[in-house]
């Protein structure tokens, strides 16, 4: 799909999710009627301001879909000195949340990409991890958001992401294994072409 299409699409579907997004006082009500349902009394006093506190901490965990990552990303510097080696982001925190049961997903990611003519300021890149994050999702779809996004805008001769997180809908609760880690990767470019350079990207992970 062309790209400009794309970001049309999306740029579409997001002013329809702000038409259709409810009001602050609704979703206060309905954090009321999820603490009646659990059993307790949401005019108690230690709940009173209860759903207050969950909007606006809902507004923080979210915040990453009022968010544009390819506009993080579109400031870029071409003055390297000749630098064409691997640019290298490890230990990302990463403090997301499961879109089935909307519980937090906690872990690292690590970001690698190798430059054609166009660099981003390192924070970029943490950054447009950061966004994703703050959106409700799955391990797979964040790590393909972040690699297609550093491609599709800085356009590297390749790019490397893993993520490697805990998920709390698995460790909390359900099957309740709380040393579980799950690891997502996904290579483009040389770095899927080449098993040398995906190794030193896995060796710089361990370092």
């Amino acid at each position: 799909m062309d790209k400009k299409v794309s970001d049309e699409i999306i740029h579409t579907e997001s002013t329809k999710l702000n038409e259709n997004k409810p009001s602050r006082e609704e979703a206060m009500e309905a954090v009321k009627t999820l603490i009646s349902w659990a059993g307790d009394d949401p005019s108690r006093e230690g709940l009173i301001e209860t759903p207050k506190r969950v909007v606006n901490a809902y507004e923080e965990f979210f915040a990453g879909y009022e968010l544009d990552a390819s506009k993080v990303l579109g400031k870029t510097f071409e003055d390297v000195n000749g630098y064409d080696d691997i640019v290298f982001l490890r230990d990302i925190n990463i403090e997301t949340h499961c879109e089935h049961h909307m519980v937090p997903i906690l872990g690292k990611a690590h970001v690698a990409y190798l430059p054609n003519k166009k660099v981003v300021g390192i924070s970029k890149l943490a950054r447009v991890v950061e966004i994703f994050a703050k959106r409700l999702q799955t391990q797979e779809t964040m790590t393909m958001q972040v690699i297609n996004t550093i491609d599709n805008v800085l356009e590297p001769y390749g790019t490397a992401v893993m993520i490697d997180a805990k998920h709390q809908c698995m460790t909390t609760r359900g099957i309740n294994k709380p040393n579980v880690s799950t690891v997502t990767t996904k290579f483009s470019g040389l770095f899927s072409e080449d098993p040398e350079l995906r190794n030193r990207f896995m060796q710089l992970i361990k370092e």
